[in-house]
């Protein structure tokens, strides 16, 4: 067929060069698409065309032709329009489309058009379900033999794209891309709705099913729907327990590949990512992210139900669940269950006693990463969290959350039981072992069993001796920092705890407490056995000596 295209040209028969030249690429093309079915060789074509720098085969002299410019880095087919080259003239066309916006190629089913006829092809399998590209190691099929490609890279572990910044590497170049951002903070995707961008065009079309409501994946299991097919996967792993991302330092295992690699930077240190404000340095880019509008006040999404406003989509979606009360996060040990992921895992250390995260200054350790960034501040005494109303400063942005209720007395937390409300949902939590007696916490050396993690902890140093916190006025040692900051006052004469009734100021809060139950006639603290109340629980722990004669 070849030799005819050759010879009707030859002659000055009414096809020109470039038609005969395409004829050839399209014969070409066909003949190499026939081979995916017979799966001959390109030798088995007599292929007589080879390139003498590195020795590949081609079936036409015009591919031959084009293919040394790889070699070269030849291109000299230029746009016009933005000076962008190209090795091969057909590259230099379809190029040419995005400025005009042409898309010749129009899908018959559904109208939908594409600047590249093998762009159009590969849509028509969404409609026939077609799936030509099988993985060989697990069997999954693609639409794309791109789409292989990066897949078999899950298999291998390779990943050519690295960042020349940072050296992290990925298995898709895209990815790269969209990685390279983080360093620059581009982000050129915006929202028309609310303005917020975005470093990818998924991300954007991710936030626009926010304002759309519309969550298109939906689980077979419990019939949950999510915005994003990813969230949707990781989803499944709540039923199915599926770990897939182990570290290769300690074992522990994770859902989503994000949390590994957060979990690989606690073994490194690594914190590539500083707010330009304040110094303060982050493991990933998100959290740096949620940091800086702590600096900005930038709350963006809004609860339609209550009008809280809150800094990150999470904190938004966590929040529903306080209306709708759903616990999606169950302990398979004791059943308890939970709002939050992290809030599940942290208890799952209740039950197993790890505590992986351990203080290089004096060696104490913490259930979560949380609980040693805070303590780390009583070492280096740092409060970053003021008070607007009155210049109080704390350690952790909780506390200074939980101490602006005292200025406008909300307490938001109220006991089915008793109806005594709270400012703190921790304080609620507290206040119901009261109810049901419950003493989870207990002690392994003498068995004494505590409401409180807090509380059994500092009975700890009871039989340790512990005394970490130092006054560095007095010297005198303390075994709880509450200890050590109440003592304080002692040196300063601060009461700021003022009862509201008769003015009466007390240093610490507890005192207040009690000193109200003067006003009241509460008396909390009741005996089982005889049913007398007390206003303070060591009034009736003396009580109940009575009855077991125990002498204290």
């Amino acid at each position: 067929m070849l030799e005819v295209l050759r010879n009707l040209a030859s002659i000055g028969n009414k096809w020109d060069y470039k038609t005969t030249e395409d004829q050839i690429e399209n014969s070409g093309s066909n003949l190499r698409h026939e081979r995916t079915h017979s799966g001959e060789k390109l030798s088995e074509w007599n292929a007589h065309f080879k390139c003498k720098v590195c020795g590949k085969d081609f079936a036409y002299p015009r591919l031959l032709r084009i293919h040394p410019k790889t070699h070269t880095g030849e291109k000299p087919y230029e746009c016009k329009q933005c000076g962008k080259a190209f090795a091969m003239f057909h590259q230099l066309n379809r190029h040419g489309r995005t400025h005009t916006g042409e898309k010749p190629y129009e899908c018959k089913q559904c109208g939908k058009a594409f600047a590249r006829s093998g762009e159009l092809h590969i849509h028509k399998r969404t409609h026939t379900g077609e799936k030509p590209y099988e993985c060989k190691q697990c069997g999954k099929a693609f639409a794309r033999s791109s789409h292989l490609q990066i897949h078999g890279r899950t298999h291998t572990g390779e990943k050519p794209y690295e960042c020349k910044q940072c050296g992290k590497a990925f298995a898709r170049s895209s990815y790269l891309q969209i990685h390279g951002r983080t360093h620059t903070r581009e982000k050129p995707f915006g929202c028309q709705q609310c303005g917020k961008t975005f470093t990818s065009s998924r991300h954007l079309r991710i936030h626009g099913r926010m304002h759309t409501g519309e969550k298109p994946y939906e689980c077979v299991q419990c019939g949950k729907a999510f915005t994003a097919a990813s969230y949707l996967q990781i989803h499944k792993r709540t039923h199915t327990g599926e770990r897939p991302y182990e570290c290769k330092r300690c074992g522990k295992a994770f859902t989503q590949a994000s949390h590994l690699h957060s979990h690989e930077q606690t073994h490194t240190g690594e914190k590539p990512y500083v707010c330009k404000k304040c110094g303060k340095a982050f493991a990933r880019s998100d959290v740096l992210y949620k940091h800086e509008r702590t600096h900005s006040g930038e709350k963006p999404y809004v609860c339609k139900q209550c009008g809280k406003a809150f800094a990150s989509s999470s904190e938004h979606q966590i929040h529903g669940r306080v209306h709708t009360g759903e616990k999606p996060y169950e302990c398979k040990q004791c059943g308890k269950a939970f709002a939050r992921s992290g809030d599940l895992h942290r208890h799952e250390r209740t039950h197993s006693g790890e505590k992986p995260y351990v203080c290089k200054q004096c060696g104490k350790s913490f259930a979560t990463s949380r609980q040693l960034h805070k303590h780390g501040r009583t070492h280096t005494g740092e409060k970053p969290y003021e008070c607007k109303q009155c210049g109080k400063a704390f350690a952790a942005s909780y506390y200074l959350k939980s101490h602006e209720r005292t200025h406008t007395g909300e307490k938001p937390y109220e006991c089915q039981q008793c109806g005594k409300a709270f400012a703190m949902s921790r304080q609620l939590n507290r206040h119901g072992r009261t109810h049901t007696g419950e003493k989870p916490y207990e002690c392994k050396q003498c068995g004494k069993a505590f409401a409180r993690s807090g509380d059994l902890h500092t009975h700890g140093r009871t039989h340790t001796g512990d005394k970490p916190y130092v006054c560095k006025q007095c010297g005198k040692a303390f075994a709880t920092s509450r200890q050590l900051h109440a003592h304080g006052r002692t040196h300063t004469g601060e009461k700021p705890y003022e009862c509201k009734q008769c003015g009466k100021a007390f240093a610490m809060s507890h005192q207040l407490n009690r000193h109200g139950r003067t006003h009241t006639g509460e008396k909390p603290y009741k005996c089982k056995q005889c049913g007398k109340a007390f206003t303070r629980s060591p009034y009736l722990h003396s009580h109940e000596q009575t009855h077991t004669g125990e002498k204290p």
